[in-house]
């Protein structure tokens, strides 16, 4: 009996098999890094986020006497048009934190921080600069990456769903008002007032913004909400 040597097409077969293998192995390990590794590596950062917040929030700070507004009747839009409930001195620096974002419905908390760039949203979410503080008149922005321990879930928010936002005197409850999908280029829908860039705002509102679909950045997801409550911190 003499042994015989696979045919060209039986080695192709074997050539693709362990590629295919090989490739598998990696996705795999890629998916399990962004699950577990990058997940990792943004609690612990979040931790030492939350630290600085916490320090920075327990110095003394003199906050001038303020009567609530009435709410009117006519609901949500209404009381986001009172006069702002907090003022705000010259903007954080660069990659320092600004508030904390916690959207109850994804169980899902973050401190976030001054600015977009990759630096910036590599370990959560970040404030537009140039857009509104927590509670002002306007649009106050946050973007982050489509990644599961930030904006993975963010597709599951519905209208009415609440997300709230912590400041150091304040807390600023939101409801979502709807969700979109955009291309990269619609800037805006982080304007003052979303979707009309150049009008005049009249009402609070909170964007998040991030990447979509999961996996990959060729658009947008973005969810809109407009100021409902306002309490002391």
């Amino acid at each position: 009996m003499t042994n015989q040597r696979p045919g060209p097409a039986a080695r192709l077969r074997a050539t693709l098999g362990e590629i295919i293998l090989t490739f598998g192995a990696v996705f795999v390990l890629f998916a399990a890094y962004e699950i577990w590794g990058t997940g990792l590596a943004v609690s612990a950062h979040q931790r030492d986020l939350d630290r600085q917040l916490a320090q920075l929030w327990d110095e003394p700070v003199v906050v001038a006497p303020t009567t609530p507004a009435p709410v009117p009747a006519s609901g949500p839009a209404s009381a986001s048009a009172a006069p702002a409930p907090a003022t705000y001195g010259a903007p954080p620096a660069n990659g320092r934190a600004v508030a904390r974002l916690r959207i109850p419905g994804l169980r899902k908390d973050w401190v976030v921080v001054q600015g977009v760039s990759p630096d910036n949203l590599r370990y959560g979410p970040g404030h537009y600069p140039t857009s509104a503080m927590p509670g002002e008149l306007g649009n106050f922005a946050v973007a982050g990456h489509r990644m599961p321990s930030v904006f993975w879930d963010l597709d599951r928010l519905r209208p009415g769903d609440p997300i709230i936002v912590e400041t150091r005197t304040r807390t600023f409850t939101y409801l979502v008002t709807e969700q979109r999908v955009v291309a990269p280029t619609a800037v805006d829908v982080v304007a003052p007032v979303p979707g009309h860039a150049g009008a005049e705002p009249r009402d609070r509102w909170l964007t998040l913004t991030t990447c979509n679909p999961k996996w990959d950045n060729y658009q947008r997801l973005v969810v809109h909400a407009i100021l409902d409550s306002v309490a002391p911190r």
